[in-house]
């Protein structure tokens, strides 16, 4: 087996509320559709924060040399369940099928280049707060 890793139970469990709470907060955030013209915003929204939590975590983890076990439940569990790459590819197909080309593109587009900004400016703000 390649990769070997043996998970104790705290682990689990630190996973699983993570990922509780960040489904949860999910569902409550897409209950409402948030529109943006008659484009539905939510997920799109819901990666961005999700990724802004994922750079602040990645720099204090380092910079207090934090316990692996937070990174389970915050970035594993928490932002894994909260984020959703399988809702966002799914709105991004329904816009193809509806033909709705430059909808898609900008979907595709905000999505990953506004999730990979959302890290990079967590972990500025961070950095800078930090700064001595």
């Amino acid at each position: 087996m390649v990769g070997k890793y043996n998970m104790k139970g705290i682990e689990f469990i630190l996973i699983g509320i993570g990922a509780l709470a960040g489904a949860f907060l999910r569902y409550k955030m897409t209950s409402s559709p948030i529109l943006f013209g008659f484009v539905p915003v939510n997920i799109l929204l819901i990666n961005i924060v999700g990724s802004f939590i994922v750079g602040i975590f990645s720099i204090l983890s380092t910079t207090y040399n934090l316990d692996p076990k937070y990174s389970l439940f915050l970035a594993i569990g928490f932002c894994g369940s909260f984020t959703t790459m399988s809702s966002f590819a799914l709105e991004s197909i329904i816009l193809l099928d509806n033909k709705q080309f430059a909808l898609f593109g900008l979907n595709v587009f905000g999505n990953v280049a506004l999730s990979l900004a959302a890290v990079i400016l967590g972990r500025t703000i961070t950095l800078e707060v930090m700064r001595p």
